[in-house]
Parts: structure tokens; C-alpha cells; sequence
């Protein structure tokens, strides 16, 4: 049975062209904006970029090679280039991804560019419907659940602590004494640059990087201050999660 080729599916008007990247840059900019907001790596701009190239690159290979659809030896692949954006925006969202001592963040960001690369996807290939309800779905799960998710879990956060404390002194143990009493518990206990210390007067200090959760809800800066005035602690610094 002979099939009809019909040159018409492969072009497409200037109009609907613009509406396709104006959709695509506005609903990539929608996501980035609860990104800038969070003040992650990747924000506004970015995620515009990676929505609207996205779907130019899908617009590319669907019309760009119009000229060429009737050729007999030519066989056109509308998916082709748009597999690769999918396995090719990681090494756009791992650069987001960092890891800080025993802290890892950026991967709710790097998520975010692969969600967006395929609502860019699927703006440029027409698909409105998926691409609005998708970038809705991504709005209210990063935005309104990350609220919902600070204010039931707020007590349970990670954090991460960096002590200096000078050695052969008890400040550890004191430590850990005060940590009980404000309901902070100890997961993970680091010790760094233990031969090779710095040197504050005549002390050697020892960097001690303790990854914590707060067991109960409770003023944290009221801890940290406590532990701060620990016997033989020299100074010490947060870092709190952030994906």
C-alpha cells in the first residue's frame, strides 16, 4: 500500500513558530523565577535559556530540514535531536550540583533544568497542554511544597557544623554533652587535618565537621552560641542543606 506524502507536515508558520518560543520562554521562566527567588545557581535566566533552546532545537528538527523531506533517499527523524537534549542537559545540571564537606546541594536545581529542557521539548513540538500542566506541576512542587515541607520537617533539617577546636583539650566531649541538651543529634563526625594542623598561638587545631539533625524544635542560633563558648572551641560555622 502506497503511502501519500504530504509536504506540509514539515513546515510551519512564522506565527506559530513565535508562539511556540514565547510559550517556551515563559513557562521556562516561571520555574526559574522560584530558583532566582531561592537564590540557587541556576535562576531566571538559566532556565530560560535551557526552555528556549530546548525548543529550538526540537523546532530544528522537525522543520528545519523542509527542503530535504522530499528527497527519496532521505529519511526525516523529528525525535533525533531531541534525544539528545535529554541525555545532554546532565552535564549542564551537574555544574549545579556541589558538594561542600558532607553537605551536598544543587540537586533540586539540577533537577529543574531537566524538567524545563523537556517542557522546551514539548513546547516546540505543540505539545501545549503536557508543557502548561508539567510546568504547573513543577511551579507547585517547588514553590507551595517546599513551603509545606519547611514547615512539617523544620525540626528533622540537616545541618552541617565546622568546629576548631584546639587538641588535647575536653571541648569534644563538652560538645557533645550540649548538643544532648539541645536535642541536636550527632549522624556523621568528621576529623580533618588532624596531622597537619593549623596553628593558632601555641595550640594545635583540630577542623571537626559533625553533620547533625535537630531532634525537636528549639532556637538553633541559641545552640550554636552555647557551643561556641565550649572550653577549647576557637570558632566554628554552619552550613545548612539546600537542593
Amino acid at each position: 500500500m502506497n503511502q501519500i506524502f504530504n509536504p506540509e507536515v514539515w513546515h510551519i508558520s512564522y506565527t506559530e513558530m513565535t508562539i511556540r518560543l514565547v510559550l517556551a520562554l515563559v513557562l521556562g521562566g516561571l520555574i526559574g523565577l522560584e530558583r532566582e527567588l531561592g537564590g540557587h545557581s541556576a535562576g531566571f535566566r538559566t532556565h530560560i535559556l535551557v526552555c528556549l533552546g530546548s525548543s529550538i532545537i526540537v523546532l530544528l528538527s522537525m522543520y528545519g530540514f523542509a527542503e530535504f523531506a522530499s528527497e527519496p533517499n532521505v529519511r526525516l527523524d523529528p525525535a533525533r535531536l531531541a534525544a539528545q537534549v535529554i541525555s545532554g542537559i546532565g552535564f549542564l545540571g551537574a555544574g549545579t550540583i556541589l558538594r561542600t564537606g558532607l553537605t551536598i546541594s544543587g540537586l533540586t536545581t539540577a533537577a529543574s533544568l531537566w524538567v524545563v529542557a523537556s517542557i522546551g521539548l514539548a513546547v516546540g513540538a505543540g505539545f501545549y497542554y503536557g508543557a502548561v500542566i508539567g510546568s504547573l506541576l513543577v511551579v507547585i512542587s517547588l514553590f507551595f511544597l517546599n513551603k509545606a515541607e519547611k514547615a512539617f520537617s523544620r525540626a528533622k533539617k540537616h545541618r552541617e557544623i565546622l568546629f576548631k577546636i584546639e587538641q588535647g583539650s575536653a571541648g569534644l566531649n563538652q560538645l557533645v554533652v550540649q548538643m544532648k541538651g539541645f536535642g541536636i543529634q550527632i549522624d556523621k563526625l568528621v576529623i580533618e587535618n588532624e596531622e597537619s594542623s593549623d596553628k593558632i598561638g601555641a595550640a594545635n587545631i583540630l577542623l571537626i565537621r559533625m553533620r547533625v539533625k535537630l531532634k525537636k524544635a528549639g532556637s538553633f542560633e541559641e545552640a550554636l552560641v552555647a557551643l561556641s563558648s565550649v572550653e577549647g572551641v576557637r570558632g566554628l560555622e554552619t552550613i545548612g542543606d539546600s537542593l
